[in-house]
C-alpha cells in the first residue's frame, strides 16, 4: 500500500491543476490516468491508425480519442496524460456574459468571482491570439456577413506556440523552468495529437512543474473504488488498464481529488454511492449534465484540388445571435478517419423520421451520397463546423442495473427534463449550408443524430454542481463533496451550465479556483 496526502484521480485541465497547486502547498501528490503517457513522436501520423488514436482498452486500441455512446447523447472526449489537452483543439476562450445567466451557478457574480483565475489560467495555458487565418476562417466571415453579423467575427485564443516553424527553442513560458518548445508548423494535427511541441497541453505546464515537485504519475491505472477508512482517510482500490493481467493496486491518501472528467468521475462515484463505499454523496449526483448545446458538422468540398488541413484545429469564431458561438474546424493531411462518423446533413421534420429525411436526400442526390462514401483525401477537403450555444438544456447520468448487461449496472443518459438536450439545432444547419454554398461542398452531420436522434458533443459538461447544500448540489464552493471531509471535484463535471464556447479554460480557471481555497499543508 503506497501512502499520499493527495491522490488526483485523472490529468486533464482539472486534475493537472490540483497536482502542481497542491504539491506547491507541501502536500505529497499522486495522479492516477487511465490513459497512457504520450510523448511528441508517439502521437499516431494519423487517425486511421486506430489501435494507437482511439481509446478501446477492450481491443488493446489505446490513443487519445476516447467515444462513449449513450441513450440521449454521443460524448467525444479525450484520455491519456494530459486528459482531454491531447486531443482538444487548442482553443481557451472566456464565455460570453450570457453563460453566466443562467441560476443553476447558485447566484449572482461568478464570472467576476473566476475572473482572477481566468487570468492565472491563461498565463499557465500560455494563451495567445491565433497567428494564422484560414481560408475557412475568410469564408466563415463572408457568411457572417451575408447574415448581417460580421462584426461578431473574431479571432480565438489558443494554446500554441507560435515560434519559428519547426524551431526548437528552450522554455519560452516559465523562466526555463518549463520544457524545450517548438515553433508551430500549422500541420492541422492539433486532434491527433502533436508531434512537434507546439501545442500547450496539460504535460507541458501543469504537470510538467508537478512532476518537478515531486509529483508522482501512475498511468494505465483506473481506480474502480474510493473507500474511507476509520482515521478519516481514504483507500483507492486501483486496477492496471493496458496489458493482459489487470493487476489490482492499493493506495492510502489523505484527501481526494476526482478530476476523470465527466465520463469518470460521475460514473466512479454512481459506483462508489451504489456498492455503499461513499453512500452520503448527494442524490444530485448525475444532475445537469451538459453538451454545450451542441452540434458538430461539416462542409466537403466537390473538387479535388483544395486543401482545407493547413492551420491549426481551431482558429476563429462568430456569433449568429448572442447565444450561438459556431467556429471552423480542421483535421490534418491524411487524418480523415472521423469522417466514418459523418452522412448528409438533413434537416427535422414534426412527422417524417429523420432517417427517411435521409433516404430520400440520397435518392435525390445519389452523387453527393456516393462523393460522401468516398475516404480518400476527405482531410483535405474538409471543414468541420462546430457549433455551441449557452442555451439551457441537460439530461441526467444515472446508474442502474440494465437488463442487457445481465442486471449489472452502468452508466447512461436520461432525457426526461423539461429542457431536453437537442439533437437538432436549425441555426447549426443554416450556416453549415451557408459554408457549403461559399465553398462548393456538401455539407454533412453526424450519423447518430440522423439516425438515433442524439446529440453529438465534445465537450460534455455538468453532473457533479455546487451548492449550498446536498439537496441542490453535489459540492459545496470549495469544491469538497457534502457528507466527506477532503473530497474534492475539479474536472468539467463541476461546470454548471452551457458556455456556448470550448469550455477548457473554464474548467481550468474553476480547478484552480477550487485548490486556491485548500489550506497549506502544515
Amino acid at each position: 500500500m503506497k501512502d499520499y496526502d493527495y491522490i488526483v484521480i485523472g490529468s486533464g485541465f482539472g486534475g493537472s491543476v490540483a497536482a502542481l497547486r497542491l504539491a506547491e502547498k507541501g502536500y505529497k501528490v499522486a495522479v492516477i490516468e487511465q490513459g497512457k503517457r504520450y510523448r511528441s513522436k508517439d502521437f499516431p501520423k494519423t487517425n486511421w491508425n486506430f489501435r494507437k488514436y482511439f481509446w478501446i482498452p477492450k481491443i488493446g486500441f489505446y490513443g487519445i480519442q476516447a467515444l462513449t455512446l449513450l441513450k440521449d447523447v454521443f460524448v467525444l472526449h479525450g484520455t491519456g496524460v494530459g486528459g482531454g489537452s491531447l486531443v482538444y483543439a487548442n482553443n481557451l476562450i472566456v464565455p460570453p456574459d450570457e453563460a453566466f445567466d443562467n441560476p443553476v451557478w447558485g447566484g449572482p457574480g461568478w464570472k467576476e468571482k473566476l475572473t482572477p483565475f481566468y487570468e492565472k489560467a491563461k498565463i499557465m495555458l500560455g494563451v495567445t491570439k491565433s497567428e494564422v487565418i484560414t481560408h475557412a476562417d475568410k469564408l466563415l466571415r463572408e457568411c457572417a456577413e451575408d447574415a448581417g453579423v460580421g462584426d461578431t467575427f473574431h479571432v480565438n485564443d489558443v494554446g500554441v506556440y507560435f515560434g519559428e516553424p519547426g524551431v526548437t527553442v528552450s522554455d519560452p513560458y516559465f523562466d526555463g523552468q518549463g520544457p524545450d518548445r517548438t515553433g508551430c508548423i500549422l500541420c492541422g494535427g492539433c486532434m491527433v495529437g502533436c508531434r512537434h511541441g507546439a501545442k500547450n497541453t496539460l504535460d507541458m505546464n501543469y504537470l510538467f512543474l508537478a512532476e518537478k515537485l515531486g509529483v508522482d504519475i501512475i498511468p494505465e491505472t483506473r481506480v474502480v473504488d474510493v473507500q474511507p477508512n476509520d482515521s478519516e482517510n481514504y483507500i483507492l482500490i486501483t486496477k492496471k488498464v493496458t496489458g493482459i493481467v489487470k493487476r489490482k493496486m492499493v493506495y492510502h491518501a489523505g484527501g481526494v481529488v476526482f478530476s476523470g472528467g465527466v465520463m469518470g468521475t460521475v460514473k466512479l462515484l454512481h459506483r462508489c454511492k451504489s456498492k455503499g463505499s461513499l453512500p452520503n454523496i448527494s442524490q444530485q449526483l448525475g444532475n445537469f449534465v451538459r453538451t454545450n448545446s451542441e452540434a458538430i458538422q461539416g462542409v466537403v468540398a466537390k473538387g479535388k484540388d483544395v486543401d482545407y488541413s493547413k492551420g491549426i484545429a481551431i482558429t476563429s469564431g462568430i456569433y449568429p445571435d448572442k447565444n450561438t458561438h459556431i467556429e471552423t474546424c480542421r483535421y490534418g493531411k491524411g487524418q480523415g478517419a472521423m469522417s466514418l462518423l459523418a452522412t448528409l446533413l438533413v434537416d427535422k421534420h414534426d412527422y417524417v423520421p429523420r432517417p427517411i429525411l435521409w433516404l430520400w436526400n440520397i435518392i435525390r442526390h445519389p452523387l453527393v451520397f456516393l462523393r460522401s462514401m468516398n475516404p480518400i483525401g476527405v482531410s483535405e477537403k474538409s471543414t468541420y463546423v462546430l457549433v455551441m450555444q449557452t442555451i439551457s438544456n441537460y439530461m441526467r447520468f444515472d446508474y442502474k442495473r440494465r437488463w442487457w448487461r445481465l442486471g449489472k449496472r452502468s452508466m447512461n443518459s436520461n432525457c426526461d427534463t423539461d429542457q431536453k438536450v437537442p439533437a437538432y439545432i436549425p441555426v447549426a444547419n443554416e450556416y453549415t449550408r451557408r459554408l457549403a454554398e461559399k465553398i462548393d461542398g456538401d455539407p454533412a452531420a453526424s450519423i447518430t443524430e440522423i439516425f438515433l436522434n442524439t446529440s453529438t458533443t465534445a465537450h460534455i459538461m455538468g453532473g457533479c454542481v455546487m451548492a449550498d447544500n446536498p439537496e441542490n448540489g453535489v459540492i459545496d464552493h470549495k469544491g469538497q463533496i457534502f457528507g466527506y471531509t477532503n473530497l474534492y471535484v475539479a474536472d468539467g463535471s463541476i461546470v454548471p451550465a452551457n458556455l456556448g464556447v470550448n469550455p477548457s479554460l473554464t474548467i481550468t480557471a474553476m480547478a484552480e479556483y477550487i485548490l486556491d481555497q485548500v489550506p497549506e499543508k502544515i
